[in-house]
């Protein structure tokens, strides 16, 4: 895996800097919450940064996970995000927290958004680990961004490509020839 890097952008140190940083962001934020605030995982690529910002928080929350996609085995947007998988808890009259891997083009997120606020949700928060403003499609942001990065496909720490490199520890960009090579 690590031979089709072409470099490491983030190294487990920079990340574990940032997590703790969302985390303390987020308590600060939800610290007079009337209701447990609820924090939602959009799986895959959200799961390591998602257990790791909600197991540095010292506030409570309820943990809830959804899998929506918009890419497949691509390593572009198809722009119509599907939910695979909804939630357990209800958000209505909730402080939803969306962490996420990455605001990209925002289709993802500008669903997300108009789900659970069209489901009552009390307030919808995001949190990402990365932002890439350079691909953005629709007019959304985060409201905690851990990193920007440029226009490259990024893989590592839960970002993948074709279910791959999900498990590195650190944030990578996928050499070229790898994922042209799969079209």
């Amino acid at each position: 895996m690590h031979n089709n890097l072409e470099k490491i952008i983030l190294n487990e140190e920079q990340i574990a800097a940032k997590v703790k940083e969302a985390a303390a962001w987020l308590d600060n934020k939800f610290k007079d919450a009337q209701y447990t605030p609820i924090a939602i995982c959009v799986l895959k690529g959200s799961v390591f940064f998602f257990c790791d910002v909600t197991r540095a928080m010292q506030t409570p929350v309820h943990l809830d996970f959804m899998r929506v996609s918009s890419y497949g085995n691509s390593s572009k947007s198809s722009g119509m995000p599907h939910i695979i998988m909804d939630l357990s808890y209800s958000v209505q009259d909730r402080d939803v927290i969306l962490i996420e891997d990455i605001v990209d083009s925002g289709y993802t997120l500008s669903k997300m958004k108009e789900l659970m606020l069209g489901r009552g949700a009390k307030s919808f928060t995001v949190v990402t680990l990365l932002n890439k403003p350079s691909r953005r499609k629709l007019p959304v942001k985060a409201d905690f961004s851990c990193f920007e990065v440029a226009n490259e496909f990024v893989v590592g720490y839960g970002l993948d490509y074709a279910e791959q490199y999900r498990n590195l520890p650190y944030i990578g960009v996928l050499k070229r020839e790898i994922y042209e090579t799969d079209k």
